[in-house]
């Protein structure tokens, strides 16, 4: 079982991935940053969402909490009266998809990848958090799901959406306009503190940092980047959050390549250089190098051949 410290930790951040944790919408303010070419970026509570409008109607990347809807249409208003037509889901977590029920029925097409739907519409324990979550009511399901790669061509713009391998979750998406250099990078992107990854849903680290080469050879200086949680970025910001992940993955990979065990990982203090930039936010160090190793532990097991598979027996 994981420590009590480190479980305490893990429910908290449950609450917010699952939408426990939404506050009554009039405490929360949803503010709106413009990034031109139509598109904007909104932070309000849970993953930042993004926003394209224009003679085509509206564009969400991911739609935060249920109760937030109103404010979030509120905001949307202000620079535009088209109609929702469409909410791309970045993946699961509810707080990037508790809004897909209310926008679903007001006539919005969700989209997401397979595992996305999936995942929602199954519900079950999110392992990395010790929580169950309830299958999702039909309305917020996506209707329309891909499997590598999808394009929208809507508002003047080419929207691409590149499914990544197990990262934060399995079924993790980034969202690229090219022509107008912005890019929604789901939760693949925590800006500023220590990422969630959902071992539970498939994620591990190594994955994020392969998700997170795949962007950085996409994007380039002039990008403007919207992480899944914290301060719009860009390409030098994604770059510092990949070296830290690079090598606090080295520092966890090396103790569990000796022989070490979870806690004696955690007591190892492998973040320790990151810690005072990084530690901050959702997760406290302690809590985040026991998720990243559980990770790496799953991922390794998972991929190990069983007895009886062909692949056992080779040399």
């Amino acid at each position: 079982m994981p420590p009590v410290l480190s479980r305490l930790f893990l429910l908290a951040c449950a609450a917010l991935a699952t939408g426990a944790a939404a506050q009554q919408p009039s405490t929360v303010a949803i503010t709106r940053i413009d990034l031109g070419h139509g598109l904007y970026m909104l932070r309000g509570q849970g993953g930042n969402i993004g926003v394209s409008v224009g003679s085509d109607g509206v564009i969400l990347i991911d739609d935060q909490f249920a109760p937030l809807t109103p404010a979030i249409e509120a905001a949307i208003r202000e620079v535009s009266d088209a109609p929702i037509r469409f909410v791309l889901n970045t993946h699961w977590h509810g707080d990037h998809t508790g809004g897909n029920e209310n926008l679903g029925k007001s006539g919005a097409v969700i989209v997401a990848h397979h595992g996305v739907r999936r995942r929602m519409a199954a519900g079950g324990r999110m392992e990395a958090f010790g929580r169950e979550v309830p299958p999702a009511p039909p309305a917020a399901l996506p209707v329309v799901t891909f499997g590598k790669d999808l394009q929208l061509h809507l508002n003047g713009l080419r929207l691409v959406a590149h499914h990544v391998a197990a990262a934060h979750t399995d079924g993790d998406a980034y969202v690229w306009w090219p022509e107008a250099k912005v890019l929604h990078a789901g939760d693949l992107y925590f800006n500023g503190f220590y990422p969630v990854i959902d071992w539970g849903s498939g994620g591990h680290i190594d994955g994020m940092i392969a998700a997170v080469d795949r962007i950085l050879a996409t994007v380039d200086d002039e990008t403007r980047i919207i992480p899944g949680h914290g301060p719009l970025s860009d390409r030098k910001g994604l770059q510092a959050y990949r070296d830290m992940l690079a090598d606090v993955a080295a520092r966890i990979h090396a103790l569990l390549d000796a022989g070490k065990s979870v806690e004696e990982v955690v007591a190892a203090r492998p973040t320790a250089a990151w810690d005072e930039k990084w530690g901050k936010g959702f997760l406290a160090p302690d809590a985040w190098v026991e998720m990243v190793a559980r990770g790496i532990l799953r991922h390794a097991s998972a991929s190990r051949p069983q007895q009886g598979d062909p692949a056992a027996h080779r040399h």
